[in-house]
């Protein structure tokens, strides 16, 4: 049985990667950041199954303790304060938590099991102010927010470990992925989520930033797999991960009211607050790399991702409505 320990489990791609190495028969350890009303929604369905350890990526001993216990063949990091817009107004803890947070990880594992395979999180955000469309691995990174400056770091002290230390280790650039799972603060959820609310009489606008921002959106439960792969190989390497797409926020948008019967332009509100001090206008990934050498392949259209979240949101308030009519 393979051991794997996984940081950031309980939010969308830990909760999509540890369901699928638990199917695969591994031995899932997941890294728990105290809390004082601990969030299980993503992972509720086999919580049990998952054997938990206290640990922080600010505290290097408790990172050094959890591979202690783990004994992890795979480590796959996919912990951070990962909310762009949040990353302005706490850049210090932002750079704390995803860009030195990534050197203790990759320390513990160095002193305590460097045999372990490991996984980054990198983010297609790092390419910020493109140089060349579509981008791939050689293509020059220009961080555009505190977030995407700290994923650098990670980044770099990912390749910096495997080329220092000879450490099995990766990177997966992974371009925008989302699904169910994903956090209400996110933009794709935030309009599939208010989408459901309108459509149920529960809300009657949507406010967003730039709807002119064009980004290559992906399903997380193939993304997850991508990681895995990358681990399975005969050697360490760095692989971008993407559909070779791009479609606006106000495509996904469209898509979203279209589906459930509505016109997006009665109930979308533009707001400066949304906007971002300095934007990414436009993100587009070739996975060539990964399609040839992982044979890596996405499973979910851009449409059926839209419509998938937005099915998940209306059984979410489903039972509200119900609720509301039992009381009248």
């Amino acid at each position: 049985m393979k051991r794997a320990l996984i940081t950031g489990v309980t939010g969308q791609d830990g909760s999509y990667l540890s369901e699928f190495l638990i199917k695969k028969g591994y031995k899932v350890f997941a890294l728990r950041r105290r809390t004082s009303t601990p969030i299980y929604v993503n992972v509720e369905s086999f919580k049990d199954q998952l054997n938990w350890i206290d640990g922080d990526l600010t505290d290097l001993s408790s990172l050094i303790r959890a591979v202690q216990i783990s004994d992890p063949d795979e480590v796959y990091n996919l912990a951070a304060q990962s909310f762009v817009g949040t990353s302005w107004g706490q850049p210090l803890a932002t750079g704390e938590i995803t860009g030195i947070g990534v050197a203790n990880m990759l320390e513990a594992v160095r002193l305590m099991k460097p045999d372990a395979r490991f996984y980054q999180a990198s983010t297609s955000e790092m390419f910020g102010k493109v140089a060349e469309i579509p981008q791939r691995e050689t293509t020059p990174f220009y961080p555009r927010s505190p977030y995407s400056a700290a994923k650098l770091y990670g980044h770099w002290m990912t390749v910096n470990y495997r080329e220092s230390f000879s450490m099995f280790a990766c990177s997966g650039i992974l371009f925008n992925h989302e699904s169910p799972r994903r956090g209400l603060e996110f933009v794709t959820r935030k309009i599939t989520n208010t989408v459901a609310r309108i459509k149920l009489g529960l809300s009657d606008e949507l406010r967003l930033g730039n709807l002119d921002s064009k980004r290559d959106w992906g399903f997380a439960g193939d993304y997850v797999k991508a990681m895995w792969l990358m681990l399975q190989q005969e050697k360490p390497d760095d692989y971008v991960i993407s559909t070779g797409e791009t479609h606006t926020v106000r495509e996904f948008v469209e898509i979203a009211f279209s589906y459930v019967g509505l016109n997006w332009k009665k109930y979308v509100v533009q707001d400066e607050r949304f906007m971002r001090p300095a934007e990414v206008d436009l993100l587009l990934g070739d996975c060539s790399k990964a399609e040839k050498q992982l044979n890596w392949k996405k499973s979910v259209n851009f449409a059926s991702l839209v419509h998938m979240m937005v099915d998940y949101d209306l059984d979410l308030y489903q039972s509200v409505v119900e609720e509301r009519r039992m009381v009248l």
